[in-house]
């Protein structure tokens, strides 16, 4: 009587993982890509944020727009000296 039970049991157990396992598969699938988008919700929230206030800027601030300007295409007022920098070189790994 008793391996019946067990078998019976081990039946059951089976039925429901048959039942339940894909399901419950699915929607830590889903869970995951939910939060892959929403991380790269918040992401490009933040970038929208930044070029809102570039924007901003660029219609109202016009020594910022001039600072632009001039930085893109190198050209300085009278007097002034342009430097421009590199990133700094590390030595090569032995």
């Amino acid at each position: 009587m008793g391996q019946k039970n067990g078998l019976k049991t081990a039946i059951f157990v089976a039925i429901l993982l048959a039942a339940f396992l894909p399901p419950f598969i699915k929607y830590q699938q889903i869970n995951y890509k939910r939060g892959a988008l929403d991380r790269q919700l918040k992401s490009i929230k933040e970038e929208i944020k930044v070029l809102e206030e570039e924007k901003r800027r660029l219609e109202t601030d016009i020594i910022y727009v001039e600072k632009r300007a001039r930085d893109r295409t190198g050209v300085a007022k009278k007097g002034e000296i342009i430097l421009k920098s590199s990133p700094a070189r590390t030595p090569p790994r032995k």
